[in-house]
């Protein structure tokens, strides 16, 4: 089947919210790698993926009479803004729950961490790629739940000032302030290393 002939994500949510259970299936299948790589910006564990996935696949459902015409973003950006704050959420129960989380630095890891920041080198080693984005995440578990949304979004993902704004529902001078804060919050924390 050609790429053309494929339903477009309106025709599907059009489908589902008149009965048909196979077009949710379809909409899952088009869109669950770009909901899961967005989860794994703010979780490594598979299963906390799993779950993000899985949450936000249901509250998609259960709101898209909502979506159908009443949005202007596309289903896709709709869908992102759903698993962006059901990321969000989760650090924020994560927060208040603290004695679940295992961030915490160890001794080699304090060793290579100083070792890399003091280091101008720029390796092109997948192993040290993989130690640096464990490092990064650690690094980011130690900011609040905002900082950590707002630096993921901005430096991990790429986005605009004016998209993050338009995910979080935050205003831009909200999002520009969070992310001047986060910065300083995290530079504070790698002196520490230094």
């Amino acid at each position: 089947m050609q790429q053309s002939d494929e339903p477009t994500d309106a025709a599907l949510v059009a489908a589902v919210c008149a009965g048909d259970e196979q077009a949710f299936e379809q909409l899952f299948e088009r869109h669950r790698r770009r909901v899961a790589r967005i989860a794994a910006r703010f979780f490594s564990r598979p299963e906390q993926i799993e779950e993000i996935s899985q949450e936000s696949f249901t509250k998609a459902y259960l709101a898209l009479s909502d979506f159908a015409g009443a949005h202007a973003a596309s289903f896709a950006a709709w869908l992102a803004q759903i698993t962006v704050n059901t990321c969000y959420d989760e650090l924020r129960r994560m927060q208040r729950r603290p004695e679940q989380q295992l961030d915490e630095l160890n001794e080699a890891e304090t060793h290579e961490l100083a070792t890399h920041l003091r280091s101008s080198n720029t390796s092109h080693d997948p192993e040290a790629a993989l130690i640096s984005r464990d490092l990064a995440r650690k690094l980011l578990a130690r900011l609040t739940p905002e900082d950590r949304l707002v630096l993921t979004l901005l430096d991990a993902e790429g986005l605009s000032v004016r998209e993050i704004a338009q995910l979080t529902g935050w205003s831009a001078p909200k999002v520009k302030v969070r992310a001047h804060r986060a910065r300083a919050h995290l530079r504070r924390v790698l002196r520490k290393y230094l």
